[in-house]
């Protein structure tokens, strides 16, 4: 781990909580760990908490003097519960967001940034996918917006890393599916994991199901990209991008066979919704990049991933 003061970007989330967890403690790293809405869980002599709204210039300047390095994970999520409601908001403020830390990093010229992209920008088709074919074509209607979000943010990594005359080096990550305890749990916001698993721990009948259940999704744990992140500050110097997932998909059907498995639900009644809103089935992501370059391999099962999560939200159950 490089030594040297970090800015958490969107600390209280699933990769800002997984970010805090690994860098408290550290020697020589100091933290400043921004949030908004959702209250700090993770505390440490190292980590000095900051509440800030993003989304105003003043605060991103403010919120990065001194820092080194940006570990920008501070989004709005584009769940398909969240997007059902309200199909526009997540992308503005996260737009905002990005543009804004992007300026503010650019002219604190801090060492090192990180930013979390997203597969969803990737056209739809049928060949894998490499880093190169990004902007290869529209994202399938699903993802319009979000993808275009990330592809136009990407594009203003490119220039404050590329195209002017004093440079940062910004590294981007092109995650699948991150899944893991801090998650939102809350139906209103989650994702499909968090979602399938709180109903199986609460043992709902039935368990509805989004869809039919045969969308397939290659699920990475946020502790496993994390460590992809670590491996890309102490290697990569320039701009660079990387597809990080595992390489290994499966049905939702297959995922909740997995949850009901691991917490002994035997007779549980499954309903498949078909009305709801869903995503792409599938695509398939090359990783052969980060392997080669970075020597990046996932060390989490799904298995042993969904049962951590399993074990925190019994710990941790929304009334």
């Amino acid at each position: 781990m490089l030594p040297g003061n970090y800015l958490v970007a969107g600390s209280t989330g699933l990769m800002g909580t997984t970010a805090l967890l690994r860098l408290k403690d550290q020697p020589n790293i100091n933290v400043k760990a921004v949030y908004h809405n959702r209250k700090p869980t993770i505390f440490a002599d190292n980590i000095e908490y900051i509440k800030a709204d993003l989304k105003d210039l003043n605060n991103c300047k403010n919120v990065v003097k001194d820092i080194d390095y940006v570990l920008m994970f501070a989004a709005i999520l584009s769940t398909a519960p969240m997007v059902a409601r309200d199909p526009v908001s997540h992308v503005t403020e996260t737009m905002i967001m990005n543009s804004q830390m992007l300026e503010a990093a650019y002219f604190e010229k801090i060492k090192k940034f990180i930013w979390l992209s997203s597969s969803t920008g990737y056209p739809m088709k049928d060949d894998i996918l490499t880093e190169k074919d990004m902007f290869k074509g529209n994202p399938p209607d699903k993802y319009f917006s979000v993808g275009w979000m990330s592809r136009y943010t990407e594009t203003l990594c490119r220039m404050y890393s590329t195209k002017l005359k004093e440079p940062i080096p910004i590294v981007i990550f092109r995650p699948t599916t991150i899944y893991g305890e801090y998650e939102s749990f809350d139906f209103k916001k989650s994702h499909v994991l968090p979602a399938l698993v709180r109903k199986v721990v609460e043992k709902q009948k039935p368990i509805v199901v989004w869809g039919n259940g045969e969308k397939r999704r290659d699920l990475i744990y946020s502790d496993d990209v994390f460590d992809a992140i670590i491996l890309a500050m102490e290697k990569i110097k320039k701009y660079d991008v990387f597809n990080v997932g595992v390489g290994k998909d499966y049905s939702i059907n297959e995922i909740l066979k997995t949850i009901l498995d691991l917490d002994d639900f035997k007779d549980a009644e499954i309903i498949f919704d078909k009305t709801k809103p869903t995503s792409i089935d599938k695509r398939t992501i090359d990783f052969s990049k980060i392997k080669k370059e970075l020597s990046f391999k996932p060390k989490t099962t799904l298995k042993d991933g969904i049962t951590k999560m399993i074990n925190w939200y019994r710990q941790h159950p929304i009334k």
